[in-house]
């Protein structure tokens, strides 16, 4: 089955690895032209090169841009009009978790988890909103975790800005469905990345596989198909939310979980 993406232009944010990676590769792979950014410049340019090696007649352009600053923000959005003529899909795939208790989450650490769950979209939908409205089927659609519905006490701080960003994103989808612009969210469950990886390395069991690891991680935290999601999961959710396939779907939160999700 076809995403109908050929000749779309899609934009990832953090798009240099993991999630964003996988969503990029499933993109061009269906015929999108995909611009991409990320913080790293190293990570960055290593990205482009493994999809130019895998796409060789792929339609691509990177950015090294922190969507924490604006104006980084929005000279992203300008070359991304010099080089496409404009935008059909934004993925708002930047942000990682904080691990702390109420006790151990100062006053500047909530600000600053606030600022990036929230304003990592906000930064991308005002610099790239012109751009979708004049698109016809423009869709926005927001990486955010189980936590916004389901918090953890350990990550306090996290899961609070998880909620805002989900009140955020419905909020979006009904203000910009008169604009012709769609927007939706996956929630995400635990997903394999580079950080399992190093803990993995680090295990005090060297006899334990990968599988019977995460396994068993899995088990103990009560996943119910027992075992971590794959990157490429949640990208194939992305791109079908962002696609004209989802063309009556807008507000939608898709639980991508395995089935950790204990809410109804």
């Amino acid at each position: 089955m076809s995403f109908n993406l050929t000749g779309k232009v899609a934009v990832v944010t953090g798009g240099s690895s993991g999630i964003g990676l996988e969503t990029v590769r499933l993109l061009l792979q269906e015929g999108a032209k995909v611009a991409w950014c990320g913080r790293n410049p190293e990570r960055l340019a290593e990205s482009e090169g493994l999809m130019r090696d895998a796409f060789p007649e792929g339609q691509m352009l990177t950015s090294v841009c922190n969507v924490l600053d604006r104006s980084q923000v929005e000279a992203f959005a300008a070359q991304v009009q010099d080089a496409f003529g404009g935008a059909d899909c934004l993925i708002n795939n930047a942000g990682q978790g904080r691990v702390s208790s109420f006790a151990q989450t100062a006053d500047e650490d909530w600000l600053a988890e606030a600022e990036l769950k929230l304003f990592s979209v906000i930064h991308p939908v005002r610099a790239f909103q012109p751009m979708l409205e004049a698109s016809g089927c423009g869709s926005i659609t927001n990486v955010n975790s189980l936590l916004a519905l389901q918090p953890e006490p350990h990550m306090i701080a996290t899961s609070a800005a998880r909620a805002g960003l989900l009140n955020l994103s419905h909020s979006l989808a009904h203000e910009f469905a008169a604009k012709g612009v769609r927007v939706n969210s996956i929630l995400l469950g635990m997903v394999e990345s580079g950080q399992w990886r190093r803990r993995f390395e680090d295990r005090s069991d060297k006899g334990m596989g990968w599988d019977s690891w995460i396994g068993a991680i899995a088990a103990k935290r009560g996943i119910p198909m027992g075992r971590l999601g794959k990157p490429e999961e949640p990208a194939r959710a992305l791109v079908f939310l962002a696609s004209p396939l989802a063309s009556f779907t807008t507000g939608a939160a898709l639980d991508v979980s395995g089935g950790f999700n204990r809410h109804l």
